[in-house]
């Protein structure tokens, strides 16, 4: 198991990177978002990933619209999806995640599942090109819940599941429901707590997540590989000191 954690894409790539490594966590999730993570400078941030012994995981833009039904908006959201790729791949990565796509004229909301599904597939096989494996993370209504998973899973071959525990807290379908039915395709996670309401992206055992279910669903179903930290602090110390809790919380339970 790997414990890793999110660039803030306000500040510097390589100022993050830096303290990351510095940090002793053992990958970057490399987000590639304004306003101050736009553009990478590949040939700077892979000396600085290598000297810390880094590794990557990559992680798109949220607000890309890559699922609207116009063309048009569709290619322009691929071609970023495959700079995003070039640069991932290019830093080592083999996990590209993207996040569900909710922009969709309002009489057309019926579709919305159906109109991820057909823009997904050119994108798993971009990401495939570039080496990467594309993991759609689940977030809000109707992609908070394992049935509409299975249906993207089955629609979409080669996509896999990015679980953020900290949304299955205010989704329809706990962690543990995601764990049990689709454990065998989850190929990168998220960690955070929240109130159940909100994405609050808080210090795990601050919120009402149950770490100890949630640390034992994930092991139960084999998976030993990257979780992201998702804890943001607009302090830089209490930043630090909410990760190294988390951190360690993490590690406490998973081996237990």
């Amino acid at each position: 198991m790997k414990i890793g954690i999110m660039n803030n894409p306000s500040k510097s790539i390589s100022a993050e990177a830096d303290l990351c490594g510095r940090a002793g966590y053992d990958f970057l999730d490399l987000t590639i978002e304004g306003p101050g993570a736009a553009t990478v400078d590949i040939a700077r941030l892979r000396p600085l990933l290598d000297s810390h012994g880094l590794s990557i995981t990559g992680h798109t833009d949220p607000c890309l619209p890559w699922a609207y039904p116009i063309q048009a908006v569709r290619d322009a959201c691929l071609r970023e999806m495959e700079r995003c790729a070039t640069i991932f791949s290019a830093l080592g990565a083999t996990v590209m995640n993207i996040h569900p796509c909710y922009f969709c004229p309002p009489a057309m909301k019926k579709d919305l599942v159906a109109f991820n599904i057909e823009s997904l597939q050119p994108i798993v096989a971009l990401a495939a090109s570039h080496g990467l494996t594309l993991v759609f993370e689940n977030y809000k209504a109707p992609f908070d819940r394992v049935s509409t998973f299975e249906t993207l899973l089955a629609a979409v071959p080669g996509l896999q599941v990015h679980l953020d525990f900290g949304h299955t807290n205010f989704g329809c379908d706990g962690c543990e429901a995601f764990c049990r039915e689709l454990g065998g395709h989850i190929r990168h996670v998220h960690f955070s707590d929240n109130r159940s309401r909100n994405d609050d992206h808080m210090p795990l055992g601050v919120g009402t997540v149950d770490w100890q279910k949630a640390v034992k669903a994930l092991k139960a179903t084999g998976y030993d590989d990257t979780i992201t930290l998702e804890v943001f602090c607009n302090d830089p110390n209490m930043q630090a000191a909410y990760l190294d809790m988390s951190r360690s919380l993490v590690l406490d339970l998973w081996g237990a």
